[in-house]
């Protein structure tokens, strides 16, 4: 026993003051895009378009735009192009409130990896701030392959400490106040995820949490996948998206905490 606390001492306060302080994360993060504006006319090769997976990217006259919602970031397109119009930054800040807002126009802003609470992408679809101060999430894990699983049980832990914002996770949709969603949603996960969406009382929130939540991911067009959380759920029913593949645990916190994010700067 005296060698245990003996060691916890050691170990002193490991809590991040986030999200006022930057996390640490690894160098090799491929975060929020930044997509040199201007013509790809001149490119004959369309090797970025190759040389993604999941069809993320594509080309208009203003110039390429990238769908996070279906981004492995892998950074295959980065490496392919051979003008250097697309690279990917260190900011973990990636949620959005709308699928619309998680498609990337242009370069990034020039304050990234500033600490700080910051809205999600878009406009909130409702007034979200009733959870403010508590939150309760059913985790549902709808045929994912357990990164993104293992990524939002990590928040668990004393890094995070996701219980000092007031969000736990609830052991049944009756008692939650929404649902946090990962996985493609297979044929076999369909109706339970409906079951668990139908049992959680009025108001609710969903977050999707990575690529395949948000758009079937690498499974997108299988016919053993459903193709994401809104191919299944009510239109408009998901109010937080998340995206990665998997998204890293910062990455995650911070989709959660953009539920009620002015209520939380005003703290």
């Amino acid at each position: 026993m005296l060698n245990i606390i003996r060691e916890r001492l050691h170990q002193g306060y490991r809590t991040l003051n986030y999200p006022f302080a930057s996390p640490s994360i690894s160098p090799r993060f491929a975060g929020l895009p930044s997509l040199e504006p201007g013509s790809c006319k001149g490119c004959k090769s369309r090797a970025c378009l190759a040389a993604c997976p999941t069809g993320a990217l594509r080309i208009a006259a203003e110039g390429p735009e990238l769908d996070m919602g279906r981004c492995l970031f892998c950074r295959a397109c980065e490496t392919a192009c051979p003008e250097g119009r697309i690279t990917f930054t260190h900011e973990h800040r990636l949620a959005a409130y709308t699928r619309e807002a998680l498609i990337v126009r242009g370069r990034a802003p020039e304050d990234v990896d500033q600490p700080g609470i910051r809205p999600a992408r878009g406009e909130q679809k409702r007034d979200l701030s009733l959870f403010s101060r508590s939150l309760k999430l059913r985790e549902v894990s709808a045929g994912g392959c357990m990164a993104c699983e293992a990524d939002v049980n990590v928040l668990g832990t004393l890094i995070y400490d996701l219980g000092r914002f007031g969000i736990e996770y609830a052991a049944s949709p009756r008692h939650a106040d929404g649902l946090l969603v990962t996985g493609p949603v297979t044929e076999n996960m369909k109706k339970a995820l409906l079951d668990a969406w139908q049992a959680v009382p009025e108001p609710k929130i969903v977050i999707a949490v990575g690529a395949c939540a948000i758009s079937g991911g690498t499974f997108r067009g299988s016919r053993e996948g459903c193709g994401g959380v809104e191919s299944v759920l009510p239109e408009g029913s998901v109010d937080v998206y998340v995206p990665g593949c998997p998204p890293n645990p910062w990455t995650i916190l911070d989709g959660i905490l953009s539920v009620a994010w002015k209520k939380r700067m005003a703290k």
